[in-house]
Order: structure tokens, then C-alpha cells, then sequence
């Protein structure tokens, strides 16, 4: 059967693949350690129980229509007043789009800023770039980075890159790493920015800054850092993508909010038009309840995040630890979201059966079947299936089974000759 080119090289997730198969094995009673979307339990991290109190007040009030195509302008206003008080960050409700959480916003930040063959710029690792960059058909120049620079990239990777470039694409605090910019990395790559449209004649595109602060609010001891706020001037050329999912544990709830130049903001209304991708309207009515309660927000995510942290810490720890007994192991200090990235450098090693891990996706079934352990490789988010880099989220699981994973983790790799 034929179908169109796009739909024919549609590469698939290498996510879901995984989680496909720890599924299989938990539906046939296996205990898996399930460390790889970036999802939340939600039994272990529920929603705040104010924003569910509203969403179930605003179903019994009836308010199951059709939401604005930009959302609510109750809820706009709210973002637009959470910006200012939490940011310092000053956008009218004209400047904010509202969408079924952020994925539809990268999208239609790439659709609305990219034409065919035009360079977008990305670092790798980094979430979904790579399949967005394949959807606008898009010249993507992929930067690898380093452990040295906790994976994020610097202003001396990017600069060879940036000439004739509409898009760059930045997140801080960053999936899959958890790691997250310092003011003087961020400050040098919008100077870059600055000097690149500095060069460009009035007709010519500019380079656009795509800023992924979807994970703003969970960052455990440094401060989160954004490129306007540090470079007033980027504010006509920088489009930020945040929301609700990860900050209020509400990955399900699905409302995200993009803001930026109104003359961007609106062409991206235009095109999510189309494609039908609102929030639905009683939980933006919540959101914009629970948004203005900034108390009650501000109790929730310190709690919420002190739990995600220590998760990570201990998993941090225990890599630490094994480490420290001559394991082939390393981690890099969580700094925010809800992820840990880890080494685990036995590829090229063999099974107790005699068979070699040649790349990381076999580590990564190899630990599901021997240690009920799953991990995302970082080939996931666009580097070599040859790199020994793991993402582990710790959303999915309580603080005592991480405990108790850990264990299981060492005796499978103990294995490993």
C-alpha cells in the first residue's frame, strides 16, 4: 500500500518501542523498574487537589464547548500575571497561546518559522528535535555535546553553526539530562544570537530562538535562568514553550502555553487551527483558578519537587556507590526535572550466554530481561547507538522500589564480561 513520502521515513520512537516490551513483561507478572518516560505515577504524584477540585467544578458547570483557538483569555491572563510575578517576564494576553500541552507548540513554533531546506539547530541529546526537524523537512544540524558541559551545549559548539540558521532550539532544565544552563553559559549563546540578526539585512529571516522551560519550576538548588529576562532585546526573536505537565504532575491534563513576538504567536494560532489541538475548556477554567492561587501553587511544586528529588539523589547515590566498588558507571548531580543521566559503560561486553552488547539498545533489553531495569539510551534523543549514556526518569516509581532496583542493577551488569 502506498502513503506519502513523510508518513513512509517516519521514523518511530525508540521510547515507546521500549516501553512496549517492559508492558508485555509487567502484563505477564514481571517486576520492572520502569525508569523511562517521562510520565509520573500518578498514585504516588497526583495533581494538586485544588486544580482537580476545579476541573470537576467546571464539568458539572458545563463548560464542555469549544474553548478560543488561543484559550481561554481568563487563563491568559493568569499565565500573563504567573510570568510577570514568577519571571519577571512581561507578555499580554495577545502574546500567549495556549494549546493541549506543548508538543503541539513545538510544532507549530517549527511550522510557522521553517521552510523547506532552512538550517534549524539543535544540541544532541535533546527530546524530539530530531522527528520535528524531519516533519518541516528542515536542513538540521545536529551538536553533539559533552559530559564536561553536563550535555548542554556552549555558546563555542553553537557559533559555527548559527550563520543563515531560522532556528535554534534550547531547553533548560534539559530532557533528557536534568542538567540545566548557568547565567554565564545561557548569556554567552544570546549574545551570538544578538550578533547573528545584527548581520542579517531586513529582508532576510532571522534566527529565531526556540527557549523549552517546561521543567522551570522543578530545579533543586540552582536558579532557572531564561534569554529574555537576560537580554530584553531577544524578546522579538525568542518563543518560549511551557505549561502545566511536569510542574503540577498533570502529564494527562494536557494544557501548555507558548509566548513570544505576536506576530509568531498568531501565525501558530492560524495553523493550530487547523489541526484542532486546544486544551479542553474545563481544564483551562481550572488552571486559570489555580494558577492565580500562587500560595497554594508554590506549596505543591516545592513538595512535589522535594519528592523528585530525593528520588533522584538516591538513584544518583547508588551509582555513586557503585562506582566508587569499580563498576563502570557514572552519573552526573540532578539538578532538575525529573531526571537522572547515567553511565553504563559495558558495551562491548558479553552476556553470560557469550553473546556481545553492541550497542546501547541491547545493554537496555538485556537489563529489562535480567535485571527489571528499564533505561532510555541516549540514541533515543539523537546521538550513536555506540554512546553509553542512559536517561532515567523517576516519575514512574516510589522511593522505595528505587531502592530496591538498584540491587537488581548491579547483579545483571556484575554479569557482564
Amino acid at each position: 500500500m502506498k502513503v506519502s513520502k513523510l508518513a513512509e521515513n517516519l521514523i518511530g520512537s525508540e521510547i515507546i518501542k521500549i516501553g512496549n516490551q517492559v508492558n508485555d513483561l509487567k502484563a505477564q507478572g514481571a517486576e520492572i523498574a520502569n525508569l523511562t518516560i517521562g510520565d509520573l505515577n500518578a498514585d504516588i504524584y497526583p495533581i494538586p487537589a485544588r486544580l482537580k477540585e476545579e476541573i470537576n467544578k467546571a464539568y458539572q458547570n458545563n463548560l464542555t464547548n469549544y474553548p478560543p483557538a488561543n484559550g481561554l483569555l481568563s487563563l491568559r491572563k493568569s499565565i500573563s500575571k504567573d510570568l510577570k510575578n514568577r519571571w519577571n517576564l512581561e507578555y499580554n494576553e495577545n502574546e500567549i497561546l495556549v494549546a493541549g500541552g506543548s508538543r503541539p507548540l513545538i510544532y507549530a513554533t517549527f511550522k510557522t518559522i521553517v521552510d523547506d531546506g532552512d538550517k534549524v539547530v539543535y544540541p544532541i541529546p535533546s527530546w524530539n528535535n530530531n522527528h520535528y526537524a524531519y516533519l518541516t523537512n528542515a536542513n538540521k544540524i545536529e551538536v553533539e555535546t559533552s559530559q564536561e558541559n553536563n550535555f548542554l551545549p556552549t555558546a563555542a559548539d553553537l557559533k559555527p553553526h548559527l550563520k543563515d540558521a531560522v532556528l535554534l532550539a534550547l531547553c533548560s532544565p534539559l530532557n533528557p539530562t536534568g542538567t540545566m544552563f548557568t547565567k554565564d553559559q545561557l548569556s554567552e549563546i544570546c549574545e551570538l544570537i544578538l550578533e547573528e540578526n545584527k548581520r542579517r539585512g531586513e529582508n532576510e529571516k532571522p534566527l529565531y530562538l526556540m527557549y523549552d522551560q517546561i521543567y522551570a519550576m522543578l530545579t533543586f538548588e540552582d536558579e532557572h535562568f531564561n534569554p529574555v529576562s537576560l537580554f530584553p532585546e531577544l524578546k522579538k526573536y525568542t518563543v518560549f514553550i511551557d505549561g502545566i505537565s511536569k510542574c503540577f504532575a498533570a502529564t494527562g491534563v494536557r494544557v501548555g502555553w507558548s509566548f513570544g513576538p505576536a506576530e509568531i504567536i498568531d501565525k501558530m494560532k492560524a495553523l493550530l487551527t487547523h489541526v484542532g489541538a486546544w486544551a479542553p475548556k474545563p481544564e483551562q477554567e481550572a488552571v486559570s483558578i489555580f494558577l492565580n492561587e500562587t500560595e497554594n501553587v508554590d506549596h505543591f511544586v516545592d513538595d512535589f519537587k522535594g519528592k523528585i528529588s530525593k528520588s533522584l539523589q538516591t538513584l544518583h547515590n547508588g551509582i555513586q556507590d557503585m562506582r566508587s566498588r569499580g563498576f563502570l558507571v557514572e552519573s552526573i548531580k540532578p539538578m532538575g526535572a525529573l531526571y537522572l543521566t547515567i553511565e553504563l559503560n559495558y558495551i562491548g561486553k558479553s552476556k553470560p550466554d557469550g553473546t556481545k552488547i553492541t550497542n546501547s539498545s541491547d545493554l537496555v533489553f538485556y537489563l529489562i530481561d535480567e535485571a527489571g531495569v528499564a533505561l532510555v539510551p541516549f540514541s533515543a534523543f539523537g546521538n550513536s547507538g555506540e554512546m553509553p549514556w542512559f536517561r532515567a526518569s523517576a516519575g514512574g516509581l516510589s522511593l522505595n522500589e528505587i531502592e530496591k532496583m538498584l540491587p537488581r542493577l548491579e547483579n545483571a551488569l556484575s554479569q557482564l564480561k
